[in-house]
């Protein structure tokens, strides 16, 4: 069988606080509106520019760290795959979406300048697909030694 590949990568602002859910069995959930732009000089020379808005959504212990540290406007680097999901709203019509399923973070810039990473974590520390861990420097100091 032939190899294939769903990798998206993301660096852009919050354009709301983030959105933060349980579900019933209470896995955390976070929904992420990430603006990205590009811009570029038109055929008449004027400069153009255009926004992507971008649904990202981050689960677990990823969704504990965006809860905890994210705002609107804050910049950061999202890695993951893109997802397409259908339902039946409540008027009986299909709905379709386009979501980023979010497998890393890193926090970009910040009050310190620091950049903060969240990737995910099997037993051992290796990454995997599964849980998500908490930053991988966090470890290095205590949750009261952050400097924001």
């Amino acid at each position: 069988m032939a190899r294939s590949l769903n990798k998206v990568t993301l660096i852009g602002n919050l354009g709301a606080d983030p959105e933060i859910r349980s579900t019933t069995s209470g896995t955390r959930v976070a929904t992420l509106s990430v603006a990205t732009s590009r811009s570029w000089t038109g055929a008449g020379g004027d400069q153009q520019e255009k926004t992507e808005w971008h649904r990202v959504i981050a689960w677990d212990k990823l969704a504990e760290i965006v809860e905890r540290y994210l705002k609107k406007g804050d910049r950061i680097y999202i890695e993951g795959r893109i997802e397409y999901r259908q339902w039946e709203g409540k008027d009986g019509q299909t709905r379709y979406t386009t979501e980023i399923r979010a497998r890393e973070m890193i926090m970009l810039g910040g009050r310190d300048s620091r950049e903060r990473t969240a990737v995910p974590r099997q037993a051992g520390g290796k990454p995997e697909g599964g849980d998500f861990a908490d930053f991988s420097n966090e470890s290095l100091m205590g949750e009261d030694d952050l400097p924001f």
